[in-house]
């Protein structure tokens, strides 16, 4: 039976040199360092983006390239006769696409299989002649590649960038065919046992996230008292809740009318001002963000601070419908004009139950239907007045809010856990890689009857 990658005991090279670059160290003694261009050659992309369309060729952009991997299946597509066929060579197994420009430059993904399509003019296509190209493929994955040459030149221009001419000068560390083949068929073994481990835990994670929503849906509409009398709420999304709650809306639920925020940008940075908060700022878990702090000038900010138990709901854009519950402890903070504030009386509604009501299944089916008409999603404080939230007796709401605050810690805690297992199976990935192509391990007996 196969062991993990992590039960196996690696073993080094009989003899090492020095390689001659800090960033890599000794090298097995046989090994040649070689630049790229002497391995293949290298060509670009389109220019400009021809219009996509529904069926067409497909067209490779630097976004589809994650991790040594493209998704063909998610690719767009452009009309054929938009493509010049001096710009249209097909892709070939085995060559290496390398982002030249962009947030994405120095990314690569290697061709598994022909692919009559073309690439982006952000991209280039490594064609090896001279070594084994999936080795190659790694090399360029690798800390040594990605750290110690192409991240260092990409940062000497204003704008990420990578033309052919630099990647073509790269030193590359060159051992015999047979061992370049060996360790790509190493790599793609182990780090496929990897990515299926990872991948797991990433399910893991979903379920996590699906139980949460689960156990917040059926509190916030049900109640915890399982032998309740139902009655018909009269809204669909909502279904039926406990006889004795009421359902309203938000309007008749806040302290004063929903208040849109300050329509500032962001350029402030001085922890002693109020903080500037933007719906970006807020994590998964309903948490600030620590590295995207902001702040407002004092005169600024005064007429949008939040106060203890206020609710932010983001209005339009891609987070549309998230929400954020205010604390003191965040500090004084103000908050943005894409964001709707709803401020409340805790005597007849606890803010933290409307809060988790916004994390409910039954909110976010409100939210969709709000959207049918619209060409882009937006939630006025309009329609946001309108929401219909259950309410139950306020003691009954501090019982559900506690019970909702114990599952939270403790289905958070073990996301975090399982975050933290793919985060080390991530660093132990990288670091596998940066090993077999540099020498530090011989894989060669490892792959002997594969």
């Amino acid at each position: 039976m196969n062991r993990p990658a992590a039960q196996h005991k690696r073993v080094a090279y009989p003899a090492y040199k020095p390689s001659g670059m800090d960033w890599v160290g000794d090298i097995p003694e046989h090994w040649e360092t070689k630049r790229i261009k002497n391995l293949g050659t290298i060509r670009y992309g389109l220019g400009e983006p021809p219009e996509y369309v529904e069926d067409g060729l497909p067209f490779i952009r630097a976004t589809d390239i994650n991790r040594g991997k493209i998704d063909l299946d998610a690719v767009r597509k452009v009309r054929r006769e938009d493509v010049p066929w001096s710009r249209r060579p097909a892709l070939r197994l085995n060559e290496i696409l390398v982002v030249r420009s962009g947030a994405y430059t120095g990314d690569s993904a290697i061709i598994t299989e022909d692919v009559d399509g073309c690439i982006a003019g952000y991209d280039m296509v490594l064609t090896v002649a001279k070594a084994h190209a999936p080795f190659v493929g790694w090399v360029l994955l690798s800390k040594y590649m990605l750290h110690g040459q192409i991240y260092l030149e990409r940062l000497r221009a204003a704008q990420p960038h990578l033309n052919a001419e630099e990647l073509g000068g790269f030193v590359i560390l060159v051992p015999s065919f047979p061992e370049q083949r060996a360790i790509a068929a190493f790599l793609d073994r182990e780090t496929a046992r990897i990515d299926a481990l990872i991948e797991k835990k990433r399910r893991q994670i979903e379920l996590l996230q699906e139980k949460r929503s689960a156990l917040i849906s059926h509190a916030v509409t049900k109640g915890l008292d399982p032998n309740a009398p139902m009655k018909d709420s009269g809204i669909e999304w909502l279904g039926e809740i406990p006889r004795h709650w009421q359902a309203k809306r938000l309007r008749f639920l806040v302290s004063e009318p929903l208040k849109y925020g300050a329509n500032e940008s962001a350029e402030l940075d001085d922890p002693d001002l109020p903080r500037y908060i933007r719906i970006t700022d807020v994590d998964e878990n309903g948490r600030l963000r620590g590295d995207t702090f902001k702040s407002l000038p004092e005169d600024v900010a005064r007429p949008y601070l939040l106060k203890e138990g206020d609710l932010l709901l983001a209005r339009s854009g891609a987070t549309v419908g998230k929400s954020f519950y205010y604390e003191p402890s965040w500090g004084r903070a103000a908050y943005a004009g894409y964001l709707i504030r709803a401020r409340f009386n805790p005597a007849r509604m606890m803010p933290r139950f409307v809060n988790y009501f916004t994390n409910s299944q039954q909110y976010w089916q409100w939210l969709g239907s709000s959207f049918i008409q619209a060409t882009i999603q937006n939630v006025s404080a309009e329609k946001y007045a309108n929401l219909i939230v259950p309410v139950p007796p306020v003691d009954e709401q501090a019982e559900i809010v506690a019970y909702l605050d114990g599952m939270w810690k403790r289905l958070n805690d073990l996301t975090r856990k399982v975050g933290g297992s793919i985060e080390q199976l991530m660093d132990y990935r990288s670091a596998l890689i940066s090993a077999a192509v540099t020498g530090k391990i011989d894989v060669r007996k490892e792959t002997q009857n594969e």
